[in-house]
């Protein structure tokens, strides 16, 4: 049987099946907002798994591509909350998933005390505090839980997740959380999700931009790249970026699984909230302005490792020349 790793605070690493048993002691009803890249992929695992969905997106195309599969529409968040036990949302940045959470139309509008939100949008820390403090007036739970691990995370239903908010809340919306993700860790109160997923970002874009350089280098260097990463990807050099990234570069394919925009507004994230508590990260505003040239650069809708583009040019080689 499959399983999933679920942590939270003061219990350490607890193990829960996969197909956990506790579904059929009460199907939730589930509203998924926002159906994106990631977000179409995580609702179809949800619909799969067997719970009702019922979903929301600006765009038609992906709610029509769902309601082909069992999910119902909905026109607002609002009537999202209206019919649903748990809301996920899936959105671009904080000001998207404050108007959906708080705004007109919007989930608190339509939601009723013991509803639970789930936010899966990678947004500042202090602004999942806020979303969480005014559902709160209202009865609703907040859950800050942002994803990792791609559109290929996304769509294999092994993504890695970050929970900020209460614990309680947590453990009914687990079973909906295990359609979705592999490994689920609560790392706090409200806004420690969003904290945890900026510590990942500072990783992620680190691993992107080396990765590039030594990409670039060693082809500069005449080198054949694929066997310098076949050479060191076992050492120390290890690393989740140097084992997914390079087979998609050296085919020719920087179509995104995470596109180099996002990346962009979450480093930016990073920044605020660093600044905010007083801490140096001068790596990561090196990696930011990588990022920055490549949105110039007409690169944004590219995937983040698509950044060795950037490292490429200023080295005037490209890796397949």
């Amino acid at each position: 049987m499959e399983e999933v790793s679920f942590r939270t605070e003061g219990v350490g690493r607890v193990i829960i099946p996969h197909h956990s048993h506790s579904r059929s002691l009460f199907m939730l009803r589930v509203g998924y907002i926002g159906l994106g890249l990631m977000g179409k992929s995580i609702a179809r695992n949800i619909l799969k798994a067997g719970f009702p969905v019922v979903v929301h997106n600006r765009s038609r195309g992906a709610v029509d591509e769902l309601v082909a599969e069992g999910a119902t529409a909905a026109n607002s968040p609002k009537e999202v909350a209206e019919q649903v036990d748990v809301v996920f949302t899936n959105l671009p940045d904080s000001p998207d998933v404050e108007k959906v959470a708080l705004g007109e139309n919007g989930i608190l509008a339509g939601g009723r005390a013991g509803l639970i939100v789930v936010d899966n949008s990678t947004i500042k820390p202090a602004s999942a505090r806020l979303v969480a403090e005014k559902l709160k007036e209202k009865g609703i739970f907040s859950l800050d839980a942002p994803v990792s691990g791609g559109d290929i995370g996304a769509k294999n239903g092994t993504l890695t997740i970050m929970v900020g908010g209460d614990a309680g809340a947590l453990e009914k919306v687990m079973p909906v959380l295990q359609a979705m993700g592999k490994t689920i860790t609560h790392v706090g109160d409200a806004g420690a999700g969003q904290v945890a997923k900026a510590a990942n970002q500072i990783m992620v874009a680190a691993q992107m931009v080396a990765m590039g350089e030594l990409l670039v280098f060693s082809k500069k260097a005449g080198v054949d790249p694929r066997k310098v990463v076949d050479a060191i990807k076992a050492g120390a050099a290890q690393c989740w970026a140097l084992d997914i990234k390079p087979p998609r570069l050296f085919d020719g394919n920087r179509n995104p699984g995470f596109k180099s925009y996002m990346q962009l507004k979450d480093m930016n994230i990073v920044l605020d909230t660093a600044k905010e508590y007083g801490v140096p990260v001068t790596s990561t505003e090196e990696n930011t302005k990588f990022y920055q040239m490549m949105i110039d650069m007409g690169m944004g809708e590219l995937d983040n490792s698509a950044v060795v583009g950037v490292i490429e040019k200023l080295a005037g080689i490209g890796i397949l020349d």
